[in-house]
């Protein structure tokens, strides 16, 4: 890691290094997609929606740092791994939020039903 923290001070160096960090905000949304699904799992609403919060500033950044730099191609790959992950996570959080939306929808629309635990 040392090359890579002297490398980027160095101008013709400073591609992979800038590839590096927009891995790492890829990778930094997967394990708040995987933190979101561990909520969901545990009924912990709440944090899910911070979690998606999160991963909004997350996804707001990385759009910025990766409108200014690309990927190569194996790091592309490696993005594209992780996105896969993080879209199995999100199908299946989606799954878990289903029921609790239509108790939210059913109590919004002055139909009570049992939302409490």
């Amino acid at each position: 890691m040392t090359s890579q923290t002297a490398a980027v001070s160095h101008p013709s160096h400073s591609e992979p290094a800038m590839n590096n960090a927009l891995l790492q905000y890829y990778e930094a949304i997967e394990t708040a997609s995987r933190d979101m699904l561990d909520a969901a799992r545990a009924g912990d609403w709440d944090r899910v929606v911070k979690l998606e919060g999160a991963c909004a500033v997350l996804i707001s950044q990385l759009k910025h740092a990766a409108s200014e730099h690309g990927l190569g191609r194996e790091e592309a790959q490696l993005k594209s791994r992780i996105m896969q992950r993080i879209l199995v996570n999100d199908a299946e959080v989606r799954v878990l939020a289903e029921p609790w939306l239509e108790d939210l929808d059913k109590l919004l629309a002055g139909q009570p039903r049992n939302v409490l635990h």
